[in-house]
């Protein structure tokens, strides 16, 4: 399959999944900005899961784009990872709708980790076609984020059933690290992009 066309399928997955997530943010009854108030934990869930999305959507376009081949391994290693990247609209709307809960909380960070462990197979499947000596290989070294994030994940899962609050800052912490962008694949991508 061309490279183009994996991308182009899985950005319009991505922009969909967003259309979805917008979507369920409800307009509030009232027309004073205090109607508002109750809104405030959807509407940070939605920043939240829009930022990761955001983050996603790069992080593939790079790998993708570093790629020199892809293989039937990678299409359903991407499909993988849309998958859980699909269930962002329903994670971010329970957490929000039920201003960070538990169970949702937990829930949320387990879509979180599964996405992580998509990409991270995603990207292994892409080297493993390309072999250890590849240069994406070598270009994505030792992944310290691609490592500490579902270790912080699966902290968050847990700390969900304690202390909530301390779970969104982990979760919103792992996507801090991975806001600067991660420029270890520009190298091998075609002017620079």
């Amino acid at each position: 399959m061309d490279k183009g066309r994996l991308e182009a399928f899985s950005d319009a997955v991505i922009a969909i999944i967003i259309t979805i997530m917008v979507l369920e943010l409800r307009v509030p009854d009232g027309n004073e900005l205090s109607d508002l108030k109750p809104l405030v934990p959807v509407f940070l869930t939605y920043v939240l899961s829009f930022v990761y999305l955001g983050i996603y959507w790069n992080n593939h376009h790079h790998l993708i784009k570093a790629a020199d081949r892809i293989t039937s391994g990678t299409l359903w290693a991407n499909l993988n990872l849309l998958f859980w990247l699909s269930l962002f609209p329903f994670a971010t709307g329970w957490m929000g709708e039920n201003h960070v809960a538990e169970v949702p909380t937990a829930v949320y960070g387990c879509v979180l980790l599964l996405a992580a462990i998509a990409y991270w197979t995603l990207q292994t499947v892409i080297v493993n076609a390309h072999g250890p000596e590849s240069s994406i290989k070598t270009a994505l070294g030792r992944d310290v984020k691609g490592k500490i994030s579902p270790v912080l994940y699966a902290l968050g899962i847990v700390l969900a059933f304690v202390v909530p609050w301390v779970s969104i800052a982990l979760y919103a912490g792992v996507a801090a690290i991975w806001l600067v962008p991660d420029r270890r694949l520009l190298p091998l991508i075609e002017g620079g992009d």
